[in-house]
């Protein structure tokens, strides 16, 4: 079976600083667009069938840093939709929420056209996307890559792998890195993890 590639985009500001981003389209830092080219060498050895990458900039660009041809964007890899919490760091909720945890409780409602996601409806999303690549997937050829997100991918290796969208939290996931999704034994494993060169 094909193997599945996740990028996680290089670094941008709030990367950086540990604030909520998923709507809020920031260009990558200079270090960002350095990670994002620091992975040419670790995807161009190998062929690929199919390449997703979320719609906002920060993903697209690195997919094209990193070398990465024929990406097509797919609006169902973008990033847990944070609602009120957008632009806002984990310590900051945590001073109203004490008890908060983003795998669990979800967030807050944000503005119209932002009214944030559940696990559920992020694990949902990542059952679709999972669902698109399956052929690719279960094919003995080119791997698949998908170019987006830190909770976004987490979620996504969860489904993946069996576990419940919540289990997401099990895998942290860096800016700038690749990860890879294997089988062994006809069963899903991780082959490898936050790699970078």
């Amino acid at each position: 079976m094909a193997d599945l590639l996740l990028v996680r985009h290089g670094e941008t500001e709030w990367s950086r600083s540990g604030q909520h981003t998923s709507y809020t389209d920031l260009p990558l830092t200079d270090h960002g667009e350095e990670q994002a080219k620091s992975l040419a060498p670790l995807l161009s050895g190998r062929t690929h069938a199919l390449v997703l990458s979320s719609p906002l900039g920060r993903a697209l660009r690195t997919a094209a840093l990193a070398g990465l041809t024929g990406v097509e964007p797919e609006p169902a890899l973008h990033e847990w939709d944070y609602g009120g919490y957008e632009g806002i760091t984990t310590a900051e909720i945590h001073r109203t929420r004490p008890e908060w945890d983003l795998w669990t409780d979800g967030v807050a409602p944000g503005p119209e056209g932002h009214p944030g996601e559940a696990p559920a409806e992020v694990g949902a999303r990542a059952d679709r996307v999972l669902d698109r690549v399956a052929g690719a997937l279960a094919a003995d050829g080119p791997d698949v890559v998908l170019v987006a997100h830190a909770h976004f991918l987490r979620v996504l290796t969860a489904r993946r792998l069996g576990l419940a969208p919540a289990q997401g939290r099990l895998f942290q996931l860096a800016t700038g890195t690749v990860s890879r999704l294997s089988t062994e034994h006809g069963h899903p494993v991780i082959a490898e993890w936050n790699r970078r060169p």
